[in-house]
């Protein structure tokens, strides 16, 4: 069965996690980490953390697609992709579970 943790669910059991701090102390903490993240991305940056893994932005030419209904040509324009590549140290933890 797959589990989903979403923003709120972080913010809950890492609260619960760290005696002595607050919810609204831990959910400004994380919505402030996420918006620096952000920003770094938004200025063509990268974001590292050791242990865990990198985001960085994958620039996308751009090009000429096709309507998959009609057939017609459509331009698509230039892009950049958030890409997310693990560190060492979460593959092998992920690895290890799957073992």
């Amino acid at each position: 069965m797959q589990q989903v943790m979403n923003k709120s669910d972080l913010i809950s059991n890492l609260a619960s996690s760290c005696d002595g701090i607050e919810e609204p102390v831990v959910d400004e903490a994380v919505r402030e980490i996420i918006g620096l993240m952000v920003d770094c991305l938004s200025h063509d940056g990268r974001v590292e953390v050791r242990g865990f893994g990198s985001f960085c932005l994958h620039h996308r030419e751009a090009r000429n697609a096709r309507n998959p209904r009609t057939g017609e040509t459509v331009a698509v324009k230039a892009k950049a992709v958030p890409h997310f590549k693990p560190g060492k140290a979460l593959r092998e933890a992920v690895n290890a579970i799957n073992d």
